[in-house]
């Protein structure tokens, strides 16, 4: 279904029902369909919501607005017209940093915060010749393959799933594509992220060369101080398209200690 928020359209998968809901934030590159496999491994009890964010999947995408505060607004609205007066926010890579900023805000009726292989609250820091790497990442089919193939994974996707990595790909909006290396990834929030209060789990993977497990110990955790790291075993950037029964797992485990301490 398509939500209206912050003055564009953005499409929203919501499934399910119960609480607290379970709120997802793909990564740069994305889609609400990055979370298929994790979602369907959860408890059927669960209500889900999954946006395409702005300028990605089947969202609208506007010429500018692609700075953190953008998309943390598109998710802030979308939970209040939804009416979750009980959520936990889960976000992936760039949709982990986003994260981070909303749960800063402390908004009403979250209870948790879930980091999946997250960008940090820090700069991306990147010699100028790797970040010309990533905004070619995405313009071809090749491009694509190799950042898969050398960047993003450390187990084989399906074809299926490696077919919907390439489209979700190439669908994204230039502006949108352009603005995280630019930009968004370059965004420092490391003052902010201290007044997350919220239980937080972080999810890594092992292999992850894009948010390395040790990135994480450095930039992340020593400012989120109730953070708590969870590894998983030969697993690279795409956890949740690579691990995603593993993930899940995570998550469930996270939301029933979050119940028990409440």
């Amino acid at each position: 279904m398509k939500i209206a928020v912050n003055g564009i359209e953005i499409n929203v998968k919501d499934q399910g029902g119960g609480a607290p809901a379970v709120v997802f934030l793909h990564y740069w590159g994305g889609s609400s369909r990055t979370w298929d496999a994790v979602i369907a491994a959860l408890p059927p009890s669960y209500r889900t919501v999954a946006p395409d964010l702005r300028g990605w999947g089947d969202s609208e995408a506007p010429a500018t607005g692609y700075a953190l505060a953008d998309f943390a607004d598109d998710a802030q609205q979308m939970i209040a017209k939804l009416g979750l007066r009980e959520y936990v926010l889960i976000g992936h890579s760039m949709g982990g940093k986003i994260a981070q900023l909303l749960a800063s805000r402390r908004p009403s009726g979250l209870v948790g915060l879930v980091l999946v292989a997250p960008a940090t609250p820090t700069p991306l820091a990147l010699p100028p010749e790797a970040r010309a790497g990533m905004k070619s990442a995405y313009l071809s089919r090749e491009s694509i393959g190799m950042a898969l193939d050398h960047m993003l994974t450390a187990k084989p996707l399906s074809a299926a799933l490696r077919e919907q990595v390439i489209e979700d790909s190439m669908r994204g909006a230039p502006q949108a594509r352009e603005a995280w290396p630019a930009s968004t990834s370059r965004e420092d929030i490391s003052s902010l992220v201290g007044a997350i209060e919220v239980p937080v789990a972080v999810i890594a993977g092992e292999l992850d060369k894009v948010d390395s497990v040790d990135i994480l110990k450095a930039e992340l955790l020593p400012r989120i101080s109730q953070a708590k790291l969870h590894v998983l075993p030969g697993t690279g950037h795409l956890s949740p398209l690579e691990s995603p029964a593993e993930v899940a797992a995570a998550i469930v485990e996270f939301i029933q200690s979050t119940k028990a301490g409440a």
